[in-house]
């Protein structure tokens, strides 16, 4: 559910706001309710599409993370084509020394 709130402790809710406020005043609030809701998901978005727009302005890249991301698998991928090659000396080296000892056996 959304907050964490059930079905019952909803009900509860609605149940003291019609007992507050009485039944007539619901609708009123909510489009109260509604109302402002919008207004803050609009003044968000406002918000949003001026630092894109800023930031497109000033030659800003917005998309740090991704860029980060794509760094990060770059030099992975470094650091395995550099440790291939001791991987296999590695393997190398055990099965010379562990051969004598399985041929023993």
């Amino acid at each position: 559910m959304y907050l964490f709130i059930s079905g019952p402790e909803i009900f509860v809710i609605l149940v003291i706001v019609v007992m507050v406020f009485g039944a007539d005043k619901l609708p009123e609030i909510a489009r109260g309710l509604g109302k402002g809701m919008r207004q803050v998901k609009d003044a968000t978005n406002d918000i949003k599409r001026e630092i894109k727009n800023s930031a497109e302005k000033n030659d800003i890249d917005i998309d740090i993370a991704s860029n980060i991301k794509n760094e990060i698998n770059k030099v992975t991928d470094n650091i395995e084509d550099y440790s291939q090659p001791v991987k296999k000396i590695k393997d190398t080296i055990v099965d010379d020394i562990t051969g004598p000892i399985k041929r023993n056996k």
